[in-house]
């Protein structure tokens, strides 16, 4: 027999076998559980729910210290200094503020257990009081952590809230909570300085010294009846004047955090210290090769419950953990001045958590450029591209070995380049990726995404992809802390022994779902559960459906369904999700009116694209608001949105028939969006009243 074809035909026999085997690997097996009747799944390496990975630690309090000693002279927070702040001026007149930041300054695992203890000493000193809560309004920064951990040292229950959160909803959180005492920022400082007429219960303001900060600490001191200190200062009193540690149970409540508030008022969610451990316990069995080597990129808002477990996880194993935010975290982001680094090329992190829309802006820009460049350079990235993707969708012909190294070397290390160049695993929460995205990041940064699927309600725990999953458009089996459980949603149509895959409503139970919503019992009682065996659950409103293997699929909201005038259903989020891939969708908003047979979408588009297509349209405007207004612009945006939908073999019916363009983004300064960038879509609908009423005129 010819040598060559052995040489072939025993390396090809066997990669099939080994993805057959793969294929058939069971990553989620059915469980018995009580409750109400549906199918149910578990972790299939764990026959009982994690609580806890480390022996004697039940608490977040606990855990924090045993690091601090076990890790005692590694970096563990790690923040830049600011060198200098500038304002540039653009071509159409506006100014925008640059930043000149420098190398990352560490403190050690022993000096932030010292700072920790000497400012939850501080709180005590300036009369905070155990059974008074504290809330934390701030960006994500050290000072948030260290203050996080020094209220778990006196039991103190710690309100989150979103830093960019309004008025109301700011004076709702901090009112309901009783909190007495606030920690923040400049810019937050101004916020309650504005609103503390509204505010019953608040005594202390706690703030953070920066650039800025002295004229809101002055107006603070004249205009209120509020102690005002320095975060220093607090830490100061402590360390003269210590005070004995109380430490937590495991019941009590450790967070009170409020969701984003993507309908109505925000919901405060308590959240016991045996919840969030038992989600960390459960991340530390997935993630493999965790420890005191890795280098963690923080800059989601740590009022999200995503952001809040990564770092406790990272402090857990002796990680470093890196402060930036998503306007320095590139050499190109908004907020770095031309020449000087963004936080990832400083951090150079191995480890980083993301939502789905940013992965999608990493995306986008770097198809952008690549297009931008052209010529030889784009048609080699094309070709490196489709050999990789060959290769990750399980070809034996794609681009594997030293041709995988080859096309690295000479394509993708510069796209690597933008995250730091070390980056070797990332997790995607918030919400599901697009296939497409997760494919590109995979390629381009040559780092497996780890698909997470929680919510504020079980501390994001609930589903996790395993590191050697490699499928797209699914967010994996049960976290070990978790068992999921699908039950019949008749009204929908999806089914629990639907053929061929069991399809329902997504029931969450285990260790991590939480107490229930903060003094609002009913709300509680209507998506909470305990079932006869003891076994809380949490009712999500989300549509899923178990693949063969035990892994999650989610493929529906039960709130984001409308019945159309001739009774189709259109799933809003679904068809967002398909025509977000259109080259001109920054962001989009399907809206149904059920009095009418057809959807219409409010579409803010991408700036650069459209601008790059009107140019070799020859098409003349004043600026990109005048552009929207064109019947040829809105004409190209619904073909290519229709082309989209077509690729997604969505029903004629989910098409959007008309659009409005929106030449402004959505922000969650703007109120529209919630700070994992999530669509508020009754803000949006009040906003864009009178433009959803003339699209449907």
């Amino acid at each position: 027999m010819n040598p060559y074809f052995i040489g072939f035909a025993i390396p090809f026999l066997a990669s099939l076998l080994f993805t057959k085997r793969k294929a058939e690997k069971k990553r989620g097996v059915p469980v018995d559980v009580g409750g109400e009747p549906g199918y149910a799944i578990r972790n299939h390496r764990f026959e009982q729910p994690v609580e806890t990975h480390w022996e004697g630690v039940s608490t977040l309090a606990e855990l924090f210290e045993q690091s601090c000693k076990q890790y005692v002279y590694m970096p563990l927070l790690g923040t830049r200094k600011l060198i200098s702040r500038e304002m540039e001026e653009a071509r159409d007149g506006r100014s925008f503020e640059k930043l000149h930041l420098g190398q990352y300054e560490w403190k050690s695992y022993a000096d932030a257990f010292k700072t920790v203890c000497n400012f939850s000493s501080g709180l005590v000193q300036i009369g905070h009081q155990r059974d008074e809560r504290v809330a934390i309004f701030a960006d994500t920064r050290a000072e948030w952590q260290v203050a996080l951990q020094a209220c778990f040292r006196q039991s103190i229950t710690v309100v989150t809230i979103y830093s960019s959160l309004g008025e109301g909803a700011l004076c709702h959180s901090l009112n309901e909570t009783e909190v007495t005492t606030v920690i923040c920022g400049w810019k937050e400082l101004k916020k309650l300085v504005d609103i503390s007429g509204q505010l019953d219960t608040v005594k202390h303001v706690i703030y953070i010294n920066e650039e800025g900060v002295s004229s809101e600490v002055s107006l603070a001191q004249k205009c209120t009846s509020w102690r005002v200190e320095s975060f220093e200062e607090v830490e100061r009193l402590g360390l003269e004047t210590p005070a004995e540690a109380k430490l937590p149970l495991p019941s009590d409540t450790a967070v009170i955090m409020y969701t984003s508030g993507s309908t109505g008022m925000p919901k405060g969610v308590m959240m016991s210290h045996r919840n969030v451990l038992a989600v960390v316990s459960a991340v530390m069995t997935i993630v493999p090769a965790l420890g005191k080597k890795d280098v963690y990129l923080a800059y989601l808002p740590l009022a999200h419950i995503l952001e809040l477990a990564a770092e406790t996880v990272m402090s857990a194993v002796g990680a470093s953990i890196g402060y930036g935010s998503p306007l320095t975290l590139t050499d190109t982001s908004n907020k770095i001045k031309k020449g000087t680094q963004g936080d990832a090329s400083a951090l150079k992190p191995t480890l980083m958590t993301a939502v789905p829309a940013i992965l999608d802006r990493v995306r986008d820009g770097v198809r952008k450029n690549v297009d931008a460049k052209g010529g030889a350079a784009k048609k080699l990235f094309d070709i490196a591209y489709s050999r990789r993707l060959a290769a990750i969708n399980g070809s034996w012909f794609g681009a594997w070995g030293l041709e995988k190294h080859l096309w690295d070397m000479i394509v993708f290390q510069k796209v690597r380049a933008i995250l730091g160049g070390r980056i070797r695993f990332i997790l995607s929460g918030g919400a599901p990726l697009s296939g497409d995205t997760q494919r590109f990041i995979n390629i381009c940064l040559g780092a497996p995404i780890g698909q997470g699927y929680g919510l504020t309600e079980t501390c994001a725990g609930g589903t996790f992809s395993e590191y050697d999953d490699t499928s797209v458009g699914r967010v994996g089996a049960p976290l070990p802390c978790s068992y999921i459980k699908l039950i019949d949603w008749a009204e929908g149509g999806y089914l629990t022994n639907d053929s061929p895959m069991p399809r329902g409503e997504i029931v969450i139970g285990g260790p991590n779902v939480t107490k229930g919503y903060f003094k609002n019992e009913a709300k509680t009682n209507e998506v909470y559960k305990d079932d006869e065996r003891g076994m809380r659950w949490f009712y999500s409103g989300d549509i899923g459906r178990l693949h063969p293997d035990g892994c999650l699929e989610i493929i529906d909201r039960k709130k984001d369904i409308v019945k159309l005038q001739h009774g189709e259903y259109v799933s809003l989020g679904k068809v967002e999700a398909a025509l977000s891939v259109c080259s001109y969708v920054d962001n989009i908003m399907i809206h149904a009116d059920p009095f009418h047979n057809y959807c219409v979408a409010l579409v803010v588009v991408a700036h650069g694209e459209l601008k790059n297509w009107a140019s070799k349209q020859g098409i003349t405007y004043t600026d990109v608001s005048d552009l929207c207004k064109k019947q040829e612009t809105v004409k190209e945006v619904l073909q290519c949105l229709a082309k989209a939908a077509k690729q997604a073999r969505l029903e004629k019916f989910e098409i959007p028939a008309k659009v409005k363009l929106v030449p402004e983004p959505w922000t969650p300064e703007s109120g529209l969006v919630t700070a994992a960038l999530k669509l508020k879509r009754e803000a949006i609908k009040k906003a864009y009243e009178d433009d959803l009423a003339a699209l449907y005129s």
